[in-house]
C-alpha cells in the first residue's frame, strides 16, 4: 500500500476542495501510479471530501470511501466505517489518495509515498506536515519552472527499519 499526494513547500495539499496548482505532469503521474503496472486499477482509499472533489468517479479504479457520514450519496464508491474495513475491502496493493486527516491515519500502513514536493508556497486550507525522519528517499526526479506552473520533484519514499 501507498499514499501519493502533492504538497507545497509551505505544507499545502489543498485549497477550498481543489488542488491550489494546475500541474499536468502531476496529474499524469497520479493516474499511471492509481492504475498500477497491469494497467488494471488500484483500489484507492479516500475520505468523503475527496472522493466529492472529483466531477465524477475516476475510470478503471475503485472508490474505498472511508466516512463517519450515516447519509450520504455514495454513487461510485464503496464505504467504509473503519480503518480495519477500507484495508479490508481494499485487499493488497491500493493507493491511499487523502485527504489529509485519511494519509494521518493510514501513513502506518504504507510502506512507500509517492510525493510531488513543490517548490513554491501556495495558499490553502489543508496542511501536510513533512514525513518523519522513518521515511527515506528512494528516487527524485526535479521538474524545473515553466511559465507560471513552479518547479517540482517527483519523489519516491520508503519506509525505513
Amino acid at each position: 500500500m501507498f499514499a501519493i499526494y502533492a504538497r507545497a513547500a509551505n505544507g499545502a495539499i489543498g485549497k477550498a476542495g481543489k488542488l491550489p496548482w494546475h500541474l499536468p505532469a502531476d496529474l499524469r503521474r497520479f493516474k499511471a501510479l492509481t492504475m498500477g503496472p497491469d494497467g488494471r486499477g488500484l483500489p484507492m482509499i479516500m475520505g468523503r471530501k475527496t472522493f466529492e472533489s472529483f466531477p465524477a468517479p475516476l475510470p478503471g479504479r475503485r472508490h474505498i470511501v472511508l466516512t463517519r457520514r450515516e447519509r450520504w450519496d455514495s454513487t461510485g464508491a464503496e464505504l467504509a466505517r473503519s480503518v480495519d474495513e477500507a484495508l479490508a475491502k481494499a485487499g493488497g496493493d491500493a493507493a491511499v489518495i487523502g485527504g489529509a486527516a485519511i494519509f494521518d491515519v493510514f501513513l502506518p500502513h504504507c510502506d512507500r509515498v509517492e510525493l510531488t514536493e513543490i517548490h513554491q508556497d501556495f495558499a490553502g486550507d489543508v496542511f501536510m506536515p513533512p514525513l518523519p525522519a522513518q521515511w527515506r528517499e528512494l528516487a527524485r526526479e526535479e521538474h524545473p519552472a515553466q511559465g507560471d506552473r513552479p518547479a517540482f520533484a517527483f519523489v519516491t519514499l520508503e519506509k525505513g527499519a
